[in-house]
This record gives structure tokens, C-alpha cells and sequence, in this order.
């Protein structure tokens, strides 16, 4: 069966069911799947052309947050065509620097993650978009208790699937990932919190970009890619059951 990324997700639930989220069979099965995924993209899509040799062999793009600057979904939809020119297969999440009607354009569609799980080749991927509360009064920020439940929900639709990819925008708290200049750690704690009890095998975060890093909470890898435009991008590797994750540069 092929995925046809401009479904909505009523549409894509006649493909197959799981814990109510949407399962993508897998046409390819003992063979690895390569994941492409990076944001804080801020309309900046220029790199796209530089990544032909990245993007070849790759069966899913994840962008994980901040495609626009404090557009809507004009704006957005403009930087998913660009990434659906390099892949076919996509999956999105709003950052806090995307406008609140950017996450049901998303879900329209049928590429949000924010709040919802979906299977793609026996990976289980569920996100939360946004940011935890700045000082900047940005257009989609999250209490803490928001996060946490926006990610449980996802989560909840995919639980009996291993191994979890999870895509959370602000980096969880405390973490190489999450530090300011200066060195102040303003991740999530909710992020954290949902980490150290459930355990997924990889979380791709972005949203702080000074801080391009990977680290580790317990068995969980975590990845920051940085900003887009400083050329950072993070690779998937998904085989036997398995993730490996890891940074690079253009």
C-alpha cells in the first residue's frame, strides 16, 4: 500500500489501525529505513538544494517545528511543498514561532504529529508542537501540564508499538540540548518528565539554536539539530527493531 502524504487522516485510516492512530504497512520489510529530520526551518528552505546526496535512499521527512516566523498557513504550506519536492513522505509539527492555525493546516494535510501517533514502517512516531512559556509571548506556547498531555495523547495512540521516535519541539529540560546563551536550561520539564518514564528510544527537539547537541536521558537519545539555515540535520536510522540517531552538518 502506498502513503499519500496529501491525505487527510480520515482518509489515511483506511490503510490500517492502531491504538488509534494511523499504521502505514510496511512494503519493505526486513529492509532499514532512513529518516531525514530538522527544523527551526523559519521559512529558510535554501539548504534543501544542497541536500540531494542526504535526501537520497530517504523514506521520511520529519520537520520538527518553527517553519515559519509567526506565519500561518500560507506560510507553512510553502516550506512543506519545498520539502516534499526533496521527499515525497512528510510529517509535521507546529514550533512556538507558528501561528495556532498552523497545527489544523497540518492535520488537514494529514502530515500533524502534534498530539497524535502514526506507525510508518513498525516505528511509532507522536509529537508535541509549540514551546513551553518565554518571556516573548509567542503564538503557540504550552503549560507544562500541556505538553505532557499533548504528549501522552500522542503516545497513547501508538503505545503498543516499539521503538518510539518522539518529535517534541522544545527540548526536554536539563539537557545539552536546551541551553541559552549563558548556559541556562530552559527546556520542558514536562518533556523530561514523559522521557524518563516512557522511555522512547529517540526524541528530536529543536526550538533553542544554540544549542545543536546530542545527549542522553537514561536509554533515550536526544537530538537537537539547531537551525535550519546553520545547515544541521539529523538522521534515523530504523532496522531490527532498533534507532540510531545521530547530527550532522551541510
Amino acid at each position: 500500500m502506498r502513503w499519500r502524504p496529501r491525505a487527510t487522516y480520515e482518509h489515511a485510516r483506511r490503510y490500517a489501525i492502531l491504538s488509534g492512530g494511523i499504521r502505514v504497512q510496511d512494503r519493505r520489510a526486513g529492509n532499514a529505513m532512513r529518516i531525514v529530520s530538522f527544523g527551526d526551518v523559519h521559512m529558510a528552505t535554501r539548504n534543501l538544494a544542497r541536500m540531494d546526496a542526504v535526501m537520497r535512499g530517504t523514506d521520511l521527512v520529519i520537520v520538527s517545528g518553527d517553519l515559519t516566523n509567526f506565519g500561518g498557513p500560507d506560510d507553512a504550506a510553502k516550506v512543506i511543498d519545498a520539502v516534499r519536492r526533496a521527499c515525497g513522505r512528510v510529517l509535521a509539527l507546529p514550533g512556538n514561532l507558528d501561528k495556532r492555525e498552523v497545527t489544523p493546516w497540518l492535520e488537514a494535510q494529514g502530515i500533524a504529529i502534534h498530539g497524535r501517533g502514526v506507525v510508518i514502517e513498525g516505528v511509532a512516531i507522536f509529537g508535541c508542537g509549540g514551546s513551553n512559556i518565554t518571556p516573548f509571548n509567542t503564538p503557540t506556547e504550552l503549560t507544562e501540564d500541556e505538553i505532557y498531555a499533548t504528549l501522552m495523547r500522542g503516545y497513547n495512540e501508538v503505545r503498543d508499538v516499539r521503538p518510539l521516535l518522539m518529535v517534541c519541539h522544545t527540548p526536554p529540560f536539563a539537557t545539552r540540548c536546551d541551553r541559552i546563551a549563558g548556559g541556562r536550561a530552559v527546556g520542558s520539564t514536562a518533556a523530561r518528565r514523559f522521557i524518563e518514564e516512557i522511555k522512547p528510544e529517540v526524541c528530536l527537539s529543536g526550538h533553542i539554536h544554540e544549542s545543536a547537541a546530542v545527549d542522553t536521558i537514561g536509554p533515550t537519545t536526544i537530538v537537537n539539530a539547531g537551525p535550519f539555515k546553520d545547515g544541521g540535520y539529523i538522521i534515523v536510522r530504523a532496522a531490527d527493531g532498533k534507532l540510531e540517531a545521530r547530527l550532522e552538518f551541510l
